[in-house]
């Protein structure tokens, strides 16, 4: 088992991210509203920073964080399924996704 953290900066895809997670069987996700640290440092006016505002989205003020957790042979299938809705994860502001093992997990998945 594993959880997939994915922290999307195209939130407009967030509907739709979970709409395909639906459809290939993950059927629970927490999503927590977060800002990244180049957005932080950008808020705090640094001028070591001012090359960061060349590259951030002025209109975003905040991404989501949404942790899900899945049984291994769904990880290769939702990681697909994610890159696919938002158009490339290797594309700039759109999000990262990594995965980190679940040594237990008390409670019944979704």
């Amino acid at each position: 088992m594993q959880l997939l953290v994915l922290v999307l900066n195209k939130t407009e895809k967030m509907d739709d991210i979970l709409k395909e997670l639906l459809n290939v069987g993950i059927r629970g996700a927490t999503i927590v509203e977060s800002t990244g640290m180049a957005r932080a440092l950008d808020d705090l006016d640094l001028p070591i920073f001012g090359s960061l505002r060349m590259v951030i989205d002025e209109k975003k003020d905040s991404s989501r964080t949404v942790f899900i957790a899945v049984q291994d042979s769904l990880v290769d299938e939702a990681r697909k399924t994610i890159d696919s809705v938002v158009g490339g994860l290797a594309h700039p502001d759109t999000g990262v996704l990594f995965g980190l093992p679940i040594n237990f997990f008390d409670g019944k998945l979704p």
